[in-house]
């Protein structure tokens, strides 16, 4: 029987920090729009922040469905699952906020990952939430989790900032989304 929860702390906030991946689910306002769901890695890329916080960092790639739609309307809708150990799902549901290199909350918030800060970080999203559950998950296979892949990092890595910034430019979906509204600002403030 799922449950519905005041805040994240306790086991809730043990059980998302320790999760090697969640689920980000994001929306257009449009019916016929592109609804748009991520997987997110990378160890320590998210943490919570308070009792009703979340926040991960976004780092670059070819789209930027997940900004578009929080710039639009905010909703969004995270989910971690349990691939090993008892079964379950969390979900936090809530309004986000992509928080941009040119904010002056970017380097405080990126300060509190550590070592997680990487090439490409295009932004922190910070989701607050409305709705906190978890659910059984009884029909989530189980998996065994071998290690973190390097190929995102690794590729980034061999990036200049500026190049980084060019690579932002000429990719159709980050500066607009795939439904045409506005995504990653464009050009890429350095850090």
């Amino acid at each position: 029987m799922g449950k519905t929860y005041q805040r994240i702390d306790g086991r809730l906030r043990e059980f998302i920090e320790a999760q090697p991946v969640f689920f980000t689910a994001t929306a257009p306002l449009a019916a016929d729009g592109h609804v748009n769901v991520s997987p997110k890695g990378r160890r320590g890329t998210w943490r919570v922040l308070d009792e009703q916080r979340v926040a991960y960092l976004d780092f670059g790639g070819s789209h930027a469905e997940t900004i578009a739609h929080l710039r639009e309307n905010g909703r969004i809708t995270l989910m971690w699952c349990a691939f090993d150990g008892p079964p379950n799902i969390v979900r936090v549901h809530g309004t986000g906020e992509p928080v941009f290199r040119d904010d002056p909350r970017f380097a405080e918030l990126v300060a509190g990952f550590g070592e997680a800060d990487g090439p490409s970080l295009r932004a922190v999203v910070v989701v607050t939430a409305k709705l906190i559950s978890d659910t059984c998950g009884f029909a989530v296979p189980l998996m065994d989790y071998r290690s973190e892949r390097t190929l995102h990092e690794e590729y980034f890595a061999r990036k200049s900032d500026e190049e980084f910034a060019a690579y932002c430019e000429k990719k159709d979906f980050v500066g607009t989304s795939m439904d045409g509204l506005p995504a990653l600002p464009l050009p890429l403030p350095s850090r």
